[in-house]
């Protein structure tokens, strides 16, 4: 079966919302720099935080628009 349509482009803006087991990562607004490949689960992203210019790999569980 074929992965899923993303829900995200590059450009995007999103919200990050750690949980307790991502105590490095900072919440709040990123940006959507890079589009990784389907992990079997779930599509992966490089996103920068907008603030610190900080940039991260995260999955697209873990965001929401902002």
């Amino acid at each position: 079966m074929p992965p899923p349509t993303r829900k995200f482009a590059v450009g995007d803006r999103v919200e990050i919302s750690p949980g307790r087991s991502d105590p490095h990562v900072v919440a709040g607004t990123y940006t959507i720099v890079g589009l990784m490949p389907w992990q079997g689960t779930d599509y992966q992203y490089r996103v920068k935080h907008v603030r610190d210019q900080h940039e991260r790999v995260v999955g697209e569980a873990g965001l929401r628009r902002a």
